[in-house]
């Protein structure tokens, strides 16, 4: 290995750990009172955990899990986490992410389907102490998922077994530890059933390069993209992800303990102005009397003045469920509740539910859950017999987006509240848990519930694979799952399968843990048409009706919609040697790129090329962000314009395909896996804004689009066009009127003079009634005529080699640091001075080693400057972050770099 590719895996190991061991600060659902068993690496914990593999040692589960077990020989492992993720942090195997050091034919990580399952069967073993505090209780073993299956043994006991990446598993340990002392816990942990191989099937989506190996993966209820998809590594992850992958925590009840509550609401119509509320809980006896238990549950909706009592008896064994309804208990009759709404829609607003067990008056147990009180409904009533959502009964129209879990489960809550940060800066209302991935933590939930994001949660199927053997392992996944997410009002909607159907029964399983929510088969029927495209076009097809060769439709409700970004260079020098960077190695990129199928080195370098030839990576990729910025742009938009009725056509929703990455890739989103965005982010933040003005490539007009539930009237829109002489060769003006969750389409047509420059510049204002800007928009343009589908011309697609004739400008910044908690906040004041465009500027955060700092959150980036321009852009990141020697970088297409040392 060359000592720079040890310099960047050493650098890579280090993000990835500091990624792990970031303190849950954020996540206010971690249990206090709960023993966590994180392992040091990715928790700060007390606990150590131990790996080896389980064909290395022939000695039984008793003894493993004996107290006095020699480990010396084991290797440190990662908890949660997978066998890989362990084997890469011991530098047993490189690093997956690298080149193509994951690739089979690099033999350098052994695939399941070569080796064998034994292979990656593993043991994982920790110590814990139960503290003096639990005496005289029950102590309880959560385990929150493991995949595939799992012996659980404590201190020689063979306590149970775990089947299915989705089970929530409690064990009552009480007779089994050792209070005050040293108490050993081994679990042995197997991979799937069916490992699945890349081999191809002979079925499948057309064009999609047979995703899913030989679909034999689907026989199990996990993860099915880690065999292999077009927008990870085709040839999958090397271990399937077997591992211990959500946490374990330790916790003491008395006689009987709580689980699962669940709160209903059902909203009076048509005004919504009273909710109904009715609380179930299980309730479970564990003891060992024969006689029963007799208990008291006692309920409260926290400050709400709103508490209810039941008292009842359990027998040996027993789960009871304790259901409080409005019948019985009237105060669960709230009126004019404060209702939760997606963004941009209204309120976040959250209640907070309580519940304790007693027995004799001695509480036992307790649990809290925090819930919305909101309707979430969806019909097929259009023309065009698509399926349209509402909320509180209002249409809302879904700017959504497909979320893809991390490829090698390299999870952390820091993790997930940057990629839901990132998220909600973008605009997007709703998130589609594709049915090849997971479900999310808790902490996912609980941020989408503060962040006003909906979402739609399939399980685990889909068409390119075949469908789990075991049906009753598959449905008590999907009811552990359920019973989980149930409660957040964020959540909503079922889907059972991603292209496919379902498994028997599922639908009455649903209504029956649940019944709130709406449900559909797959991810295309009952309204929801056909997705794509997928990879790169000519970004002016997105404007017509048919983008896509599959017969995608601009109307009607569509599930997967989108296009790349190149990631910015400085973390393409992260993913592969700088020899393989420029030239292009195309076995390098293709690879980092599903074996090519988003088209990163053929259609998307054409148009890169567009706009200009260019003679180094740094140059190239300066330039993909331009085109990553308007395949962005241009899709979101067309999908503004085309939220009203037009007689037979209804335009309802788009999730885009998709905005965040499972792995480092050359096809990237809105961000990086790395955590650093790319010019899609903001470009899509602009293009969805709740208030914004837009122009049409392809007709020249402008529109504006609100998506409040609010008309505004007097607002006026402003279109001027400025040569590449930064002269300003057209304005107009014209007054619009806005509807409510609407657009004023086409307010005015924008007039190219005859002779401007073969390259020109678009800028939109939007401002109110009172003259106050509320918005503006900003974009390039070529004089080259749109020649259709089969072509990459057209005045958003090529043309703009003469961007290397704007002239040079210049923008003074000023800037001030500010603490407020742990984070550190960068106020950035920006004027261009110059009679120059200052042109796609990129604000940059750098460590002393010139890297991004990551994650950082910036309020805009990527835009530019009309000549006497300002503009204020805020960064903040965590404390932990920024060491000495950081570095506040601005750079642009035609202004000199400038750097400022931060104090």
């Amino acid at each position: 290995m060359h000592n720079f590719v040890k310099t960047l895996f050493s650098v890579l190991l280090l993000f990835f750990c500091s990624v792990l061991t970031a303190q849950n600060r954020m996540n206010d659902a971690r249990d206090p009172n709960r023993i966590w068993l994180d392992s040091e690496v990715t928790h700060h914990g007390d606990y150590q955990w131990k790996m080896m593999k389980a064909g290395d040692t022939t000695d039984p589960g008793e003894k493993i899990s004996s107290s006095d077990y020699p480990t010396e020989k084991w290797l440190p492992a990662i908890v949660p986490g997978t066998v890989l993720n362990s084997l890469v942090y011991n530098q047993k195997y490189p690093e997956p992410y690298y080149g193509v050091n994951n690739k089979i034919e690099s033999k350098l990580i052994p695939d399941i389907s070569q080796v064998g399952r034994d292979f990656y069967t593993y043991w994982f073993r920790t110590e814990f102490a139960v503290p003096q505090s639990f005496k005289g209780k029950n102590v309880w073993l959560q385990l929150d998922g493991i995949n595939y299956r799992a012996e659980v043994w404590v201190n020689g006991n063979l306590l149970s077994t775990v089947n299915g990446m989705f089970i929530q598993d409690y064990i009552n340990v009480t007779d089994f530890v050792k209070i005050g002392k040293n108490n050993a816990l081994a679990v042995k942990v197997y991979p799937v059933d069916v490992p699945g191989s890349t081999k191809p099937k002979s079925w499948g989506a057309a064009g999609e390069f047979h995703n899913g190996g030989n679909g034999n993966i689907g026989l199990n209820t996990t993860m099915l993209m880690t065999v292999g998809w077009d927008f990870t590594f085709m040839d999958g992850i090397r271990d399937r992800n077997t591992g211990i992958w959500k946490n374990i925590s330790i916790y003491a009840t008395g006689k009987v303990a709580l689980r699962h509550p669940f709160i209903k609401s059902e909203l009076r119509k048509p005004d919504y102005d009273q909710a109904r509320e009715t609380v179930s809980v299980e309730v479970i006896n564990s003891s060992t009397s024969n006689s029963g238990i007799n208990c008291k549950v006692k309920g409260e909706i926290v400050g709400e003045n709103i508490s209810f009592e039941k008292s009842f008896r359990v027998i040996r064994g027993e789960q009871k469920l304790v259901t409080f309804s409005p019948e019985e208990f009237p105060q669960l009759v709230m009126n004019s509740p404060r209702l939760w709404w997606p963004v941009n829609k209204g309120p976040q607003n959250l209640y907070d539910l309580k519940l304790t067990v007693s027995v004799d008056g001695v509480i036992c147990d307790s649990v809290k859950t925090r819930f919305g009180i909101r309707e979430i409904t969806s019909d097929t009533k259009t023309p065009d017999k698509s399926r349209v959502f509402y909320v509180n009964g209002k249409r809302l129209f879904i700017r959504g987006t497909n979320w893809i879990p991390e490829a090698m489960l390299r999870h952390s809550d820091e993790r997930t509240y940057a990629e839901l940060r990132y998220t909600r800066q973008s605009g997007v209302n709703l998130l589609r848990m594709w049915g090849g991935g997971i479900a999310e933590s808790d902490y996912f939930f609980q941020l989408c519930d503060e962040l006003g994001l909906l979402v739609w949660q399939e399980f685990w199927m889909t068409g390119d694979t075949r469908h789990p053997h075991d049906k009753a392992l598959y449905m008590s996944n999907v009811e552990s799952t359920v019973k989980r997410i149930r409660n957040h009002p964020s959540l909503a909607y079922y889907v059972a399968s991603n292209e496919s159907t379902e498994m028997t029964g599922t639908p009455e399983l649903l209504n029956q843990l649940d019944g709130t929510r709406g449900y559909q088969m797959q991810s295309e029927c009952a309204g929801v048409h056909d997705g794509s495209p997928y990879k790169q076009v000519n970004p002016m097809q997105h404007y017509e009706n048919t983008a896509s060769p599959r017969g995608s439709r601009v109307d009607g409700f569509n599930p997967e919609y989108g296009a790349p970004t190149l990631p910015t260079v400085e973390i393409l020098r992260e993913m592969m040697d700088e020899k393989d960077l420029w030239p292009i190695n195309k076995e390098v990129w293709d690879y980092l790129d599903g074996n090519g199928f988003h088209l990163m080195t053929t259609m998307y370098t054409d148009l890169v090329n567009h706009y200009g030839k260019s003679s180094s990576i740094d140059e190239f990729a300066q330039k993909g962000q331009l085109l990553g910025a308007i395949n962005s742009k241009s899709i979101w938009e067309v999908w503004n314009y085309n939220k009203l009725d037009y007689g037979d056509r209804f335009c309802s929703g788009l999730l885009f395909w998709y905005h965040n990455c499972s792995m480092r890739q050359v096809a990237s989103r809105m961000w990086d896996w790395s955590l650093e965005p790319t010019a899609s982010l903001y470009h899509t933040a602009n293009s969805l804004e709740p208030l914004h003005a837009q122009f049409d490539y392809l007709k020249n007009t402008v529109s504006v689009v609100n998506d409040f539930y609010r008309s505004f009237d007097n607002y006026k829109v402003t279109a001027q066009v400025y040569d590449i002489n930064s002269r300003k060769v057209f304005e107009e003006s014209a007054a619009v009127n806005l509807p409510a969750d609407g657009v004023a389409n086409d307010a005015l047509t924008i007039r190219f003079p005859d002779g401007i420059s073969q390259v020109h510049f678009i800028k939109l204002i939007l401002k109110d009634e009172k003259g106050k800007e509320i918005s503006s928009n900003f974009y390039w343009r070529s004089n080259d005529k749109y020649e259709g589908k089969t072509t990459l011309t057209g005045p958003a697609a090529s043309g703009f080699e003469d961007l290397s004739k704007l002239r040079a400008s210049k923008v003074k910044l000023a800037y001030k640091v500010r603490e407020e908690g742990d984070n550190y906040f960068v106020d950035i004041t920006m004027r261009n001075t110059s009679n120059q465009i200052a042109f796609f500027n990129q604000l940059q955060f750098l460590n002393a080693k010139m890297s991004p700092i990551r994650p950082s959150f910036y309020t805009d980036n990527f835009f530019s400057l009309t000549p006497g321009e300002k503009k204020t852009v805020t960064i903040e990141t965590a404390k932990e972050k920024l060491s000495e020697g950081a570095m506040l970088v601005l750079k642009g297409w035609n202004i000199d770099s400038q750097k400022y040392k931060l104090k």
